[in-house]
């Protein structure tokens, strides 16, 4: 009799453990954005790119596979949708209409799939996992993280000319494939046209005449909690348009780690992927 209550209590262990955590496939494009397939109103199958900095949903109107399914009011906003992702089942979504997504995407899903729950970005396996409680954090490292209008922000340091590190604040951002993108601020306060070593520049002129450059460049070192990184690509802007007012966490930094985000959204742990030494994306 003892056997088998030490059996039942095994097997409901173990059962309670896969209820616990679930997953959520996805592929990485070749321009590193994440793109997950769902099925929407029970009707619309959609190729959605992941995008860390929202948490609703979004159409593209570039979609090559066509949302006729949801039905959007004046102010392109669509609620009380369904959306069916494997296993996983969401009700009461909403959609916005009209909003640019990456490569080979019909729109984008953001973390409301995760709403209060531990979830992780595993890019050695493809695939999300959600959690009730925190997994095992072996080999991972903490990282400061704050919550900003759906905005995950950290802190890094910039080494961009002799040993000084200069901090900044990021905003991770799933959408953008390069590795970092500097916010005009800090682009002109360091000083980065004339520090940096530029690698390549394209110039826009909009309809009153004015420009916008945008210039690739090599920094020398970025450092990401104990993670240190060596002649990365970034991006930033010059010219009469200053648009950019955050810096960017791209998808090509985000997928050298596997993420651990805690429920709290206080605090990300992160360890290295198996992109964590793939050379850098190669911005148009």
């Amino acid at each position: 009799m003892l056997k088998k209550t030490v059996l039942f209590i095994l097997l409901s262990a173990g059962f309670y453990g896969m209820k616990a955590q679930q997953t959520i496939p996805f592929r990485i494009t070749k321009h590193n954005n994440i793109i997950v397939k769902t099925l929407v109103n029970q009707k619309d199958s959609l190729d959605l790119m992941f995008q860390i900095a929202m948490k609703d949903y979004a159409i593209s109107p570039d979609g090559k596979r066509k949302a006729v399914h949801i039905i959007f009011n004046k102010e392109e906003i669509s609620d009380h949708n369904t959306v069916q992702i494997g296993k996983i089942s969401q009700k009461n979504v909403r959609f916005f209409d009209n909003q640019l997504t990456g490569h080979e995407a019909d729109g984008k899903i953001g973390t409301g799939i995760f709403e209060g729950k531990i979830f992780k970005i595993d890019y050695d396996n493809n695939q999300f996992v959600m959690f009730d409680k925190m997994p095992d954090l072996k080999d991972y490292q903490p990282i400061n993280m704050m919550l900003d209008h759906d905005g995950f922000y950290l802190a890094a340091d910039n080494v961009i000319d002799g040993h000084q590190q200069q901090e900044a604040y990021f905003v991770l951002q799933s959408g953008f494939s390069g590795a970092l993108l500097y916010s005009n601020d800090f682009a002109e306060e360091k000083n980065l046209e004339k520090k940096l070593k530029v690698t390549g520049e394209k110039t826009l002129k909009n309809s009153e005449g004015k420009t916008l450059t945008t210039k690739q460049a090599v920094l020398p070192f970025f450092k990401l909690g104990n993670s240190v990184f060596k002649d990365v690509s970034v991006g930033f802007f010059s010219g009469e348009l200053k648009t950019q007012n955050v810096s960017y966490l791209g998808a090509d930094m985000l997928r050298r780690f596997i993420w651990i985000f805690d429920a709290d959204r206080k605090t990300a742990y992160i360890k290295p992927s198996k992109y964590f030494s793939e050379p850098y994306y190669k911005m148009n």
